[in-house]
């Protein structure tokens, strides 16, 4: 009878350690558990749980974009402006559950890596232009105002008029592009791992791996011949480690299931791979090698957490407007005497007329003087421009032509430029009956020499 005491008090002693051993267990698991802050925001509301704060989206490329930007600038040259098409998942994984395994903002993506890059490059925007293609067609029909009254020249003098007057040329033209896609997605392309169990309580361990690849180029506008490709992979990892505990202790049942899991981030590694591929493209359209950078990527076995823009230690070159000033050029090649043969020599400004006048408006009269401050320091060739419904018979537009250029004159020779320094590059011949269309809506009428 005594051994049978012993015995079973033994096993009360052993019951009561498993007892004190699981919940030091769960508790010791728990303590890692942290209850988000929760905050009330109106009377009568129940308090809303919050996390952590909005922060910048770094990933593992932030050291290397800072890094190469700074290589960029550090050549003081102009930036290459670079657009985005369409950067498309095209792995075709979807769940009906969880909708698109990828993301579908490549596009997107992109054009954040871009802008990491903080202005080493120009961006334009041709991913979603509607906006201002809209506002463009409202100017076209006369219907956009900025609030201010502007003054028109017209065949019965100067007018005042609502609308914004506009003669095109606002838009700047892109150098390359940018176009691709997120290509493969793998499941699960290696894993392992273990489980033992001994009466009922059992352990487990397990690791995954899974890849995606991405594929970009990019394009130069003017020609749409390809620059540069590369196609990148990316592997994620992934574990997942656990305990199971289903037995009886005494006349106790326990049933506990303690673990934990994690992945690296699908998307997060997406971005960091097209962030890479931006870097290579760029790359390859500035001259600038980015393997230098690659010490860069990891610091004491740690990406940055700061933006690239915050690690940047160059500065940018000046950049350049929208309409980017009038700069005098006095390499240019000048046909003289006022021939009216072809030439195709570039032009750093252009004016624009109404149409059939003479009179130059309030946008023109800003831009002679702009002329006129950069033809004190040299050569700068003129465009004259009009709307291309203006499709008069060669006599009535040479004539018109005359007047329009001695109406550049007369304010040039106002801002001290002499009439002798202007001479016509180049027209259109008297028998010429095409219009030489510059962009959509204008034609050019001639070019002109002012200075140098």
């Amino acid at each position: 009878m005594t051994e049978k005491v012993l015995a079973g008090g033994s096993h009360r002693r052993r019951s009561r350690a498993w007892y004190g051993t699981m919940f030091l267990s769960l508790g010791a698991l728990l303590s890692g558990c942290t209850i988000p802050a929760a905050q009330k925001v109106a009377p009568g509301e129940l308090p809303l749980v919050l996390g952590p704060p909005v922060r910048d989206n770094v990933t593992p490329m932030e050291g290397v974009i800072s890094c190469f930007a700074d290589h960029v600038a550090a050549l003081r040259k102009a930036p290459v402006v670079i657009g985005v098409g369409d950067v498309k998942d095209f792995t075709g994984k979807y769940s009906l559950n969880e909708g698109n395994a990828i993301t579908q903002g490549g596009a997107l993506m992109v054009y954040s890596a871009l802008g990491k890059l903080s202005g080493a490059v120009r961006i334009a925007e041709r991913f979603d232009p509607s906006i201002a293609e809209r506002e463009l067609g409202y100017i076209d029909r006369r219907q956009l105002g900025d609030g201010q009254i502007h003054e028109l020249g017209g065949p019965n003098g100067a007018q005042q008029v609502p609308w914004l007057p506009y003669f095109g040329g606002t838009i700047q033209r892109s150098d390359y592009f940018i176009v691709g896609g997120i290509t493969e997605v793998n499941y699960d392309i290696r894993s392992g791992g273990f489980e033992v169990g001994v009466n009922q309580i059992s352990g487990k361990g397990r690791t995954y791996s899974q890849q995606v690849a991405v594929d970009l180029r990019i394009v130069d506008t003017k020609t749409l011949m390809v620059v540069k490709t590369v196609s990148l992979a990316k592997q994620f990892t992934g574990y997942e480690v656990g305990t199971d505990v289903f037995r009886f202790f005494g006349s106790d049942l326990f049933d506990i299931n303690i673990g934990a899991r994690g992945q690296e981030p699908l998307q997060l590694g997406i971005r960091a791979a097209l962030e890479e591929g931006v870097v290579r493209l760029v790359s390859a359209v500035t001259g600038v090698d980015y393997k230098p950078c690659d010490v860069m990527r990891t610091e004491d076995g740690r990406f940055s957490t700061k933006p690239a823009e915050e690690l940047r230690t160059v500065e940018n070159p000046p950049s350049e407007f929208a309409s980017p000033p009038i700069r005098a050029n006095a390499g240019a090649v000048v046909n003289d005497g006022g021939s009216k043969s072809a030439s195709t020599s570039g032009a750093d400004a252009q004016i624009g007329f109404e149409f059939g006048s003479s009179q130059l408006g309030g946008e023109a009269l800003s831009r002679i003087d702009q002329i006129a401050a950069a033809a004190k320091q040299g050569g700068v060739n003129v465009l004259i421009v009009s709307r291309d419904t203006e499709n008069f018979e060669p006599g009535k537009r040479d004539a018109l032509t005359d007047q329009r250029i001695a109406a550049i004159t007369s304010a040039l020779a106002s801002r001290g430029i002499a009439p002798g320094a202007i001479r016509v590059l180049w027209r259109p011949d008297p028998a010429d009956t095409s219009i030489h269309r510059d962009g959509p809506g204008m034609q050019e009428l001639a070019r002109l020499r002012i200075g140098g």
